[in-house]
């Protein structure tokens, strides 16, 4: 394995006497290198043309900028597979954390055209998404097509506006079941999203108890003969749940990705990453990340506080932190804001349970940051900073190595199946996309918390997104919007 690793090394730098003649648009000179696909962890130089990086080179390279990274780490820009803030106000934040690729891929988008027109106007980040399960399977439902219908034309003159709409359509219908003779109609709507460019289906059915075993199943089917990734938010925080889309994986062949390991599994993480594991090392593709915060957040309105919520979680009212106030819950204010709705913070994770999860050479880390709000969990802005900088740095979990695969190169691989894209992202090497992430892996931290508004973290330099950068010298550039869309290969189908 080391010569393996040491040849593909030595293979990045073999055109280092014409690199050192050319003059490149950006060149990040003198930083520690680290690409964890080859393992290469050395001093170079980097050029970069355009929004590739064409050269990483022991000798000095010339460059119209030139920018002296010396004593900082320059890696593959970070991914982030679970965000849903999906506005520029939202991407400064994860910028800052080092996030060059922010997808919004557990809950999906009920129109992917319209979200990836919307997202095209101007995007700091890299964006895209999965086809929504929970929106489309509406177009299934007989007595909501028309309200549906409503809504996607509202898409047409209004993306954001029309998007909000159909989410509203498909959230007043989550307890509805989709008949067996509708599956049809489900599939279609799913074929469509992915021929709007979807990066697979997304599948949070814990916020629509209304699908059936037998309805969840057929996605798993469709997604098989579709060569399609899902990606689940598991219906319950239990075992079984875990079971339930193992099992249909392994039944049908579809590729799994469960999202947020660690809030789904809670107490039973050490059973759940044993079935996860077991999966896998008999040659399933079914994958799970998790984010380094003991708390969760979402809708209070959402169907995860119908009644029995405190006994399933095992959690009581002032465990649930009102986004907006930062106040904690009682049963009088509880009964308030889930009448009229809002974003809660849960607490109820324990820091062992992160830890154990992180241990686990096959667990990535995603933020499933929320859209940007005053309050928002701090997950929002500090996810891979904290990760970095407590869990692999502070605590040593992992070497560094192994820590930046879990956000490079891993959710890469991941996206692989769905998006030629993919194939040049997550990599420091020539050919590569110039998504790149330059850092202190000194003072590398987050500074947000749950009892402030956002901040942004600390300890990352530069970041560039299709070789531009957002952030230069520790601070986010005005009006840079480099992101470009993350399209499934399906798209025109």
């Amino acid at each position: 394995m080391a010569a393996v690793v040491a040849a593909a090394a030595a293979a990045l730098v073999l055109p280092t006497q014409t690199a050192a003649q050319e003059r490149y648009d950006i060149v990040l000179a003198g930083g520690r290198v680290m690409d964890p696909e080859t393992g290469l962890d050395a001093v170079r130089n980097v050029g970069i043309n355009g929004s590739t990086i064409a050269a990483v080179s022991e000798e000095a390279l010339d460059g119209e900028v030139v920018v002296d990274v010396a004593g900082m780490v320059v890696s593959p820009g970070f991914i982030d597979l679970h965000a849903h803030g999906q506005t520029n106000r939202a991407n400064e934040f994860q910028a800052r954390d080092g996030v060059t690729t922010a997808l919004e891929l557990e809950s999906g988008v009920g129109k992917p055209a319209a979200f990836l027109a919307e997202r095209g106007k101007g995007a700091i980040l890299n964006y895209g998404a999965t086809v929504s399960h929970m929106s489309v399977r509406t177009l299934a439902m007989p007595d909501r097509i028309e309200a549906v219908h409503r809504a996607l034309m509202s898409v047409e003159s209004d993306a954001e506006g029309g998007l909000r709409e159909l989410g509203s359509v498909a959230s007043a219908a989550r307890y509805d079941p989709v008949s067996p003779d509708d599956y049809p109609a489900l599939r279609d709507a799913l074929a469509q999203g992915l021929a709007e460019g979807a990066l697979g289906i997304g599948m949070a059915h814990q916020y629509y108890p209304g699908a059936s075993l037998e309805e969840i199943l057929e996605v798993f089917r469709f997604a098989s003969e579709a060569n399609t990734t899902i990606y689940t938010h598991v219906r319950d925080m239990a075992i079984s749940a875990m079971q339930e889309v193992i099992a249909n994986a392994v039944a049908t062949g579809a590729s799994l990705h469960i999202v947020h390991m660690n809030s789904s599994s809670l107490w039973n993480v050490s059973p759940v990453l044993e079935l996860i594991g077991g999966v896998q090392s008999r040659g399933f593709d079914v994958t799970t990340e998790v984010y380094p915060y003991t708390g969760a957040s979402t809708g209070l309105g959402s169907a995860i506080f119908d009644p029995g919520w405190q006994e399933k979680l095992r959690i009581a009212y002032g465990d649930l932190q009102w986004q907006d106030t930062g106040e904690r819950l009682t049963e009088e204010t509880f009964n308030s804001y889930r009448a009229s709705g809002g974003t809660v913070i849960i607490h109820m994770m324990q820091e062992e349970w992160i830890r154990e999860a992180l241990a686990r050479d096959f667990v990535m880390v995603a933020s499933d940051g929320m859209p940007y709000a005053p309050g928002a969990h701090p997950r929002s802005a500090g996810t891979f900073s904290r990760f970095l900088g407590r869990y692999v740095r502070d605590e040593g979990l992992m070497p560094l190595m192994d820590g930046l695969a879990r956000i490079t190169i891993m959710p890469a691989k991941r996206l692989e199946g769905m998006t030629d894209q993919a194939s040049a992202m997550g990599r420091l090497q020539a050919g590569a996309t110039a998504d790149i992430t330059v850092f202190d892996p000194e003072t590398i931290i987050d500074t947000a918390t749950f009892e402030d508004n956002l901040s942004y973290s600390e300890g990352v330099a530069h970041v560039l997104v299709n070789g531009e950068f957002v952030v230069r010298d520790g601070e986010n550039v005005p009006d840079a919007m480099p992101g470009t869309a993350i399209v499934g290969r399906k798209a025109g189908e």
